[in-house]
């Protein structure tokens, strides 16, 4: 009897150990992509990644509360708050949410999101907890496959692109230009070059290896399977296509654009031309059907399944909407 009461001890507690290594196993485990998904649009991320669409889920960053992480439906409904950080650059996966962390500022302003972001981080959707993969200034961030890619900054390389696997390893510089890595497509992201010109170029992220795309002084390309467009620095920074297929890009509209973003066949952009008649714009991505939404100046253009989203640029305090079936309808935007 003795032996069989320390058998069961012996047994209950091997149990305890085994259970609590099993816990931390599956609870501390990285849940790996086995294809190369892109985290968030390219349009999106060149507006501060804000919002991220993915499996029915919007990710985003709520300007109600400080502009801390969120969650909701497509519909707007179904809101939850997920983490008490500031957040900008939102990716998501079917595991997890990255995103760049900026606690420096409390302000609620989003003037803060091109300076002082201050961490790279994974929110896991089952845990609840939160990974800090890199603890140094990051923005720009991409996930893409098994990686994220970042402008990253040190004192003793200032700004310039790395990458992370979403694990938290094999961190490592890529390039020592502070390229953005907005605009990906399966394996490869496309960006302007920086230093000796600024050419259009694909990196393919299973060699980090470039090819040239374009000639010319170009800037915020965004690409999908049969086009990339991108901002004529030399035409007033027109907005231009350049088909898989031709040489040379065509122009889409001939306004001066300070942001733009493409969600399916529309392009939302912000017109800025010299005659003073700045105005939130959209237009077909064949240049057809040309509409002007509101009048003024605006930024963050962050697009969903169901809606568009932006601030001005005088007031990054106060968001605004419209469904993408009905610009006329602008509200301001609370979650």
């Amino acid at each position: 009897m003795k032996y069989a009461k320390r058998f069961l001890v012996f047994f209950l507690i091997a149990a305890a150990i085994l259970g609590f290594a099993g816990y931390r196993y599956y609870t501390g485990r990285t849940y790996f992509n086995t294809s190369y998904v892109n985290g968030n649009t390219a349009g999106n991320l060149y507006n501060n990644g804000l919002f991220c669409e993915h499996d029915g889920t919007i990710y985003f960053s709520n300007p109600d509360d400080n502009y801390h992480l969120y969650s909701m439906d497509i519909t707007g409904g179904n809101v939850k708050k997920l983490q008490n950080d500031i957040v900008s650059y939102i990716n998501a996966d079917d595991h997890y949410v990255y995103y760049v962390r900026n606690n420096i500022s409390k302000s609620g302003d989003l003037s803060f999101l091109h300076l002082n972001a201050n961490s790279l981080c994974r929110y896991d959707l089952k845990t609840k907890k939160v990974l800090v993969l890199d603890p140094e200034p990051s923005i720009y961030a991409s996930l893409i496959g098994n990686y994220i890619y970042y402008i990253h900054y040190d004192t003793a390389t200032a700004s310039s692109l790395y990458r992370i696997k979403i694990d938290g390893s094999e961190k490592e510089q890529i390039n020592k230009s502070p390229l953005f890595t907005c605009s990906a497509n399966g394996q490869y992201f496309y960006y302007n070059g920086l230093d000796s010109d600024h050419n259009i170029y694909q990196m393919d992220t299973s060699t980090n290896s470039s090819n040239l795309i374009c000639e010319g002084n170009y800037w915020m390309p965004s690409a999908d399977n049969d086009n990339i467009y991108f901002l004529d620095c030399d035409q007033n920074y027109t907005l231009v296509r350049l088909n898989r297929s031709q040489e040379k890009p065509v122009s889409v509209t001939s306004d001066r654009i300070e942001c733009y973003n493409i969600y399916g066949e529309t392009i939302y952009f912000q017109r800025n031309n010299l005659d003073d008649d700045a105005a939130l714009c959209s237009i077909k991505t064949d240049g057809s059907d040309y509409q002007v939404i509101q009048q003024g100046n605006y930024t963050n253009l962050n697009v969903t399944a169901g809606y568009v989203y932006f601030t001005a640029v005088d007031n990054q305090q106060t968001m605004f909407r419209f469904p993408v079936n009905d610009p006329a309808a602008v509200s301001v935007f609370h979650p």
